[in-house]
């Protein structure tokens, strides 16, 4: 694994120290980085007070980072709204609906589908004007406005030393699955102007990266 979201509630390990079996690798830690995500565009965005989720109901882990969203947002006067997309045909609807249901900002969740669809994605988020957070970097290279999430390549360089154990002899359950190491936060402020909104100084230093 390279970026599993939640592996053992998906399955596919017993636990984490020591998975057993024959799979092993490196997590995201998908549920966790959702509610730093709903910080960052709370502190982004201190007025809003509804927020979209973009979750896929077919993977496993975005049930547990909406659950941890929505757990985190009640702490902070955050009402949630969440839209189901399965596929590419089904973003623009579920855009439209949270944007129905009154939320002033989005949090895109950490799904391959939208990772995949991703150039499509931002396109839609940005001709809405709807602020948003993605989970992954590469977001940013398709015109996403914020991102925060691990680095992904290194995570793959880590998992490539892992491949190189196992072919020379070491059993996958005996490895520990990993949790990233690096984040970034990235903005991109053409975004931020296109739409009409303006970032806090304080955010964009903290900033790994500002697009401009």
């Amino acid at each position: 694994m390279g970026v599993a979201g939640a592996p053992m509630e998906a399955g596919l390990v017993s636990n984490l120290a020591r998975p057993g079996g024959n799979i092993t690798g490196f997590t995201s830690l998908s549920s966790e980085l959702a509610t730093k995500r709903l910080g960052l565009l709370k502190e982004a965005f201190p007025d809003i007070t509804r927020v979209g989720v973009l979750q896929n109901p077919l993977n496993p882990s975005n049930a547990q980072q909406l659950a941890s969203i929505k757990g985190a947002a009640a702490g902070i006067g955050v009402d949630v709204e969440a839209a189901e997309a399965e596929k590419r045909e089904a973003i623009g609807a579920a855009l439209d609906q949270l944007r129905e249901r009154g939320a002033s900002a989005l949090i895109v969740l950490a799904d391959s589908v939208y990772f995949n669809e991703r150039k499509l994605l931002v396109l839609l988020v940005t001709a809405k004007r709807l602020p948003t957070i993605y989970p992954d970097p590469v977001f940013a290279e398709a015109g996403g406005m914020l991102t925060y999430g691990p680095d992904v390549a290194d995570n793959f360089r880590r998992a490539a030393d892992y491949v190189n154990r196992i072919l020379k002899g070491t059993k996958p359950g005996d490895l520990p699955v990993q949790q990233p190491t690096k984040f970034e936060l990235i903005i991109n402020v053409t975004i931020a102007k296109a739409i009409g909104v303006t970032l806090p100084t304080a955010l964009l230093l903290r900033a790994d990266e500002v697009i401009e």
